[in-house]
């Protein structure tokens, strides 16, 4: 059986003590923020409070994917050592990411006909992403081979549950997911949008409730409505440049469904881009999304 490696892009969201952790090679992501651009990744983006700090100023912040030739590069050397590759991709319907990657797969498989690229579309976003890959991680170590962990994935993707709210609707009217309209009247009337991912990696406005209390306590009460097995689960929220709630939010989570453990993280860059500062996402394995 030939060793493989688990590779992903920097929309999981994850931090560099998570990389090192779960031995994971990351592609990452572009993104512009005022006249600054900046890959996704340790080292050359801002820190979060001050990437929130320019989105909260009004700057423009626009995202990009790794191109093919990124990804050839990023996964040249595990062939070149005999080792495989699985990769796992932020949803494509929110980037072209994972389409780039596929068509690298492709482009590789002449240079390695012994090798393989396994590329998988998880139909996930920042740490949906992000706990996907760590629950295959955790397959991998016990020993399933690259066919068998991407079956499990394959499995486990409808049971990503991705629940979410925003602080503010302008950065969602900015990034075309809301017209400026509601975006006006929505922030003037404290309407706070409840979204989840659906089944085809899209975001999808599920309810409008008044004030961020009662957002943030719709973001439970789905998990209630719909998780497998807290207690055996390792649950993840994202946050935008709100550690306090999102401190909060895993409280109660720990303390009203008894989840084995929570960890909480950033959403970064190229997803705030988009959700804004505010942003409070909650990530579990349910019965389905």
């Amino acid at each position: 059986m030939r060793d493989y490696v688990i590779a992903t892009d920097s929309c999981c969201d994850f931090d560099e003590n998570l990389i090192r952790e779960l031995e994971l090679t990351v592609i990452p992501l572009s993104v512009q923020l005022g006249k600054e651009h900046f890959r996704n990744c340790a080292g050359e983006m801002p820190s979060s409070s001050e990437f929130y700090a320019r989105l909260r100023r009004g700057e423009p912040a626009q995202t990009s994917a790794p191109n093919v030739e990124a990804f050839k590069d990023a996964f040249r050397p595990f062939l070149e050592k005999g080792q495989d590759v699985l990769y796992l991709g932020f949803s494509s319907a929110l980037s072209a990411t994972c389409q780039n990657a596929a068509m690298a797969a492709q482009e590789l498989a002449e240079e390695f006909p012994q090798g393989k690229v396994v590329t998988i579309d998880t139909l996930c976003a920042s740490m949906g992403q992000g706990m996907l890959v760590d629950l295959t991680v955790q397959e991998k170590r016990r020993g399933k081979t690259l066919e068998e962990a991407a079956a499990f994935v394959q499995e486990t993707i409808p049971h990503l549950c991705h629940w979410f709210t925003v602080g503010d609707l302008s950065q969602l009217c900015r990034g075309g997911r809301l017209s400026a309209g509601k975006a006006i009247v929505g922030n003037l009337l404290h309407i706070k949008p409840v979204l989840h991912v659906d089944d085809q990696g899209r975001l999808v406005p599920m309810e409008q409730v008044k004030g961020r209390k009662k957002s943030i306590e719709a973001l439970l009460r789905h998990m209630e409505e719909t998780v497998e097995d807290p207690a055996s689960q390792r649950v993840y929220i994202s946050h935008g440049d709100c550690q306090q709630e999102a401190e909060a939010l895993a409280v109660a989570v720990q303390t009203r469904l008894g989840v084995a453990s929570v960890t909480v993280g950033d959403v970064g860059p190229v997803i705030g881009a988009h959700s804004g500062a505010g942003t409070l996402a909650l990530f579990f394995l349910g019965k389905a999304r």
